[in-house]
């Protein structure tokens, strides 16, 4: 008999809605802080200066105003899992909007501002359950909310590197939704259940085909922290980095992920 179908993992939308505000806001207060010059540094996005990362991070959340003004799809037929998978053929066009948008907008705060006031009005005007349209299919407008903590953890990361001493905090929440949902993405990437990878506190899961463990120690397992985690599902840090620089642990013959990620970039 083959094995029940895992129910899709649960996010409470209030959680989730508060904790993107709070990931936003600690973005907010350091751009604040950022002079010309640091707005015109360099990011590791390719040819993105910080002003167009920053101008990123306010797309985050106003996509969700764009999608509502979309014609509502008649039913759910998306999985929030996918969602990783599916935003890659939208990196030419993201990288295009946020130069656009640095450009239109050379005040980054009043811009984030801007952002999270269109952000907190739709949400407070539409019910989770209403079905917004994503590269992923039509998914439940909380489902979609999940997604924003990846982008706002993924680039408070990439705003911390670019700039030196600025060190924006992680709030907690955000980035335990963010290490749960590319988790599940992994399992739905390589589904299977010989090999347990562990993200503590936030998550595990169980993925590639073979021997499925049931009990006892699992023979295949991969364990790393929620940051490096984020950093090797993004293609921020390579498999063979992380496992050099004893970021990851991994055992078993079946624990080596170096060919399953990046799962988004």
């Amino acid at each position: 008999m083959p094995p029940a179908r895992k129910r899709p993992r649960a996010y409470d939308p209030a959680r989730t809605r508060a904790a993107v505000l709070a990931q936003f806001g600690h973005v907010r207060a350091a751009v604040r802080t950022l002079t010309p010059e640091q707005l015109a540094l360099p990011t590791r996005l390719g040819e993105w200066t910080v002003r167009e990362l920053v101008a990123h991070v306010g797309a985050v959340l106003t996509t969700v105003d764009r999608l509502l003004d979309e014609p509502e799809p008649a039913r759910q037929d998306g999985r929030l899992a996918d969602w990783p998978s599916a935003i890659a053929a939208d990196a030419d066009a993201i990288a295009a909007t946020a130069r656009r948008l640095a450009a239109e907008h050379p005040d980054p705060d009043a811009r984030l501002a801007e952002a999270e006031r269109r952000f907190t009005g739709r949400l407070d005007a539409h019910p989770g359950t209403r079905p917004v349209p994503t590269g992923a299919g039509a998914l439940p407008l909380a489902d979609y909310v999940v997604t924003r903590t990846v982008e706002l953890v993924v680039h408070t990361d990439d705003l911390n590197a670019a700039v030196p001493g600025l060190d924006v905090p992680f709030d907690r929440q955000a980035l335990a939704a963010a290490t749960r949902l590319l988790a599940d993405a992994l399992a739905v990437k390589a589904p299977g259940g010989a090999t347990e990878v562990r993200i503590p506190p936030y998550a595990v899961v169980q993925c590639v085909e073979g021997p499925r463990h049931t009990r006892g120690t699992p023979p295949n397992v991969v364990e790393t922290d929620p940051l490096t985690w984020i950093r090797l599902a993004t293609g921020r840090l390579a498999w063979q980095d992380a496992l050099a620089g004893a970021r990851v642990s991994a055992s078993g013959e079946r624990a080596d992920l170096g060919s399953l990620l990046p799962l988004l970039r």
